[in-house]
């Protein structure tokens, strides 16, 4: 918990300790309650591909594949394709593997993350709301990181560690202290990956806003932010990107126009924050800022226009229609209230709630500089949850920290006040900030998919599904896109799909296999080198192909019809052919 005890200063040693020791306990019961559960991510992965190739990557990279090499060169077509994540989630996870070995570096990284995360929401929360509010700060956040599944053991998706880039870097501006540190986290969270890019821009705001409108205290601060944030930017632009690929640019991971933009835009705020204050000091600065902004945005509009738009403005419009348009992290508010309303409880009822006890706060002068910003931040990621539920991931653990300052003002007027008013405003503060009272509230309204999870055939995610196709002899393998990482981590095969954008021609070769009629995908499977094709009926995907083409390979294979040139080669949840063609 370095970061976490870097930005949460502002307090004394022994509270900071005390406060450290609640969140190892806290983290202590979820491994506890993990453990009872006979720790069930670390045998099924639950369909988080992420995390189960974020760990072949890993083993990739202490096999020997180069620093600044992210191919992934077993999934695609021939020779793979460049992976758009950063070696820096890699590093540590490698280095624990090394240390303990795999299995216990499963457990450890996203609990060490979880911790760090706890510590910095409870911490921010008793900064909103007084020593009343870490309570609440601990069970709200507790229940909140674990509910958003990114800490469970086995997740090495980068996205937690993102959140606690987010959270260390809310804790830094809010303390006043350590503004560097905070601009450090926030080009951590675009090193790590583009999806954090709003609340690094939030962090960037906020220093400029502060600097405009308090004085010297406020130079201070965008000083000394835009100088760590400049800095960190370079480094890992030095530090994570080939020579070779310096000119590169990459819109959808950290390169040559986020490491450019960063740097002049962090390093210009610093001068501009250390340059004598103008006689007419607000429309000087303001002036000054524009400018900045104004040639940051030029060169992004001039040098690269093409990361401006849709980020999946690329992508082959049948990915879009037969990918895209099912993987759940991706829809908006208006795909879910129209597929699934009932979810909308779960991802946007407590963020609002949040946004308006800040608004609360805000109007009543109460902690106001705290209020802004953590409604910065928050009110960039409830954003973001309405035009991708992912941003939930953010919104929900950010929303605690308002709510837990709520709560504990209500606690204490009802210590003050005995009457039964405030007792009721007390535990009802407590049941509406719970997201897990939304889910138990949108439990029954759920889809009929939804609810009977976990009660079906099995989907193909658990490590034991993989046995037989892992003593088969090494090749090619078509399995549908939400398989393609649990066969690179449990079998030697190589994969054409995976749910990933840069592997556009790899899915595409994929997909037009699965769909194709019989005669037509043998020719694809020779084409596209393919020794075997694989079927697992549980798994949504599959019968979503079988939806779609309905005379097409994987709807003759889910109904027993296998061509004549695909051989049984293993049994079981995943159904394997051996791949047959004569002209091969």
């Amino acid at each position: 918990m370095d970061i976490a005890n870097v930005c949460a200063g502002g307090n004394s040693r022994s509270n900071a300790l005390g406060h450290a020791a609640m969140a190892l306990a806290g983290t202590a019961a979820m491994l506890a309650f993990h453990t009872a559960r006979g720790f069930p991510s670390l045998a099924d992965s639950g369909g988080d591909n992420d995390s189960v190739l974020r760990l072949v990557q890993v083993r990739d990279l202490l096999a020997g594949q180069g620093w600044f090499d992210p191919t992934q060169y077993r999934m695609g077509l021939e020779g793979g394709f460049a992976m758009h994540w950063s070696r820096l989630v890699d590093a540590p996870i490698a280095l624990l593997v090394t240390l303990f070995g795999e299995t216990v570096a499963l457990i450890i990284w996203p609990s060490l993350l979880f911790a760090a995360s706890l510590y910095l929401i409870f911490r921010a929360a008793r900064a909103l709301g007084g020593e009343a509010a870490i309570l609440p700060g601990f069970i709200l956040g507790g229940l909140s990181l674990y509910f958003v599944g990114v800490f469970r053991p086995g997740a090495l998706d980068h996205h937690n560690v993102q959140l606690v880039l987010t959270l260390a870097a809310i804790a830094c501006l809010i303390d006043g202290k350590r503004p560097a540190w905070a601009g450090i986290c926030a080009a951590g969270m675009l090193a790590v990956g583009m999806e954090a890019a709003p609340y690094a821009a939030a962090a960037c705001v906020i220093a400029a806003v502060w600097f405009l409108f308090d004085g010297e205290s406020g130079a201070r601060i965008a000083r000394r932010f835009g100088a760590g944030f400049a800095a960190a930017c370079a480094a890992v632009f030095f530090g994570t990107i080939a020579p070779q690929s310096y000119f590169a640019a990459a819109c959808d991971a950290f390169s040559l126009p986020q490491a450019l933009l960063g740097v002049l835009g962090g390093a210009g705020l610093a001068a501009i924050a250390s340059a004598p204050a103008p006689q007419s000091r607000w429309i000087g600065q303001l002036m000054a800022l524009a400018a900045l902004g104004a040639v940051c945005g030029a060169i992004l509009v001039a040098g690269f226009p093409q990361c401006l738009g849709d980020p999946y403005a690329g992508l082959d419009p049948r990915l879009k229609e037969f990918w895209l348009g099912s993987v759940v992290e991706a829809q908006s508010f208006v795909a879910l209230l129209h597929d699934e309303p009932a979810k909308l409880l779960t991802v946007y009822v407590t963020p609002l709630l949040g946004l308006l006890v800040l608004a609360g706060m805000i109007l009543r002068a109460e902690k106001r500089r705290e209020a802004l910003i953590v409604t910065a931040f928050l009110a960039m990621a409830f954003a973001v949850s309405i035009w991708q539920v992912r941003g939930s991931t953010f919104s929900v653990p950010l929303a605690t920290i308002a709510l837990a300052a709520w709560i504990g003002g209500a606690r204490a007027r009802a210590e003050r006040d005995k009457t039964q008013k405030a007792q009721f405003a007390m535990v009802l503060s407590w049941i509406v900030s719970a997201n897990l009272v939304w889910q138990l509230v949108a439990m029954p309204f759920l889809s009929e998919e939804e609810a009977a999870a976990g009660e079906t055939a099995s989907e193909c995610y658990a490590h034991a599904d993989y046995a037989a196709a892992a003593a088969l002899p090494p090749g090619t393998i078509a399995v549908i896109s939400n398989l393609g990482s649990s066969v690179l981590a449990n079998t030697p095969h190589r994969v054409l799909a995976g749910p990933y954008h840069r592997n556009q021609q790899g899915n595409l070769a994929n997909l037009d296999l699965m769909m194709a009629k019989a005669d037509e995908a043998a020719e694809l499977a020779l084409k596209a080198g393919v020794d075997y094709v694989a079927l697992c009926p549980g798994n949504p995907e599959t019968n979503a192909l079988v939806e779609w083409a309905p005379e097409g390979l994987v709807a003759g294979l889910a109904g027993g019809q296998a061509p004549d040139w695909l051989q049984s080669a293993a049994t079981g949840p995943l159904l394997i052919w051996q791949v047959h063609v004569s002209d091969r």
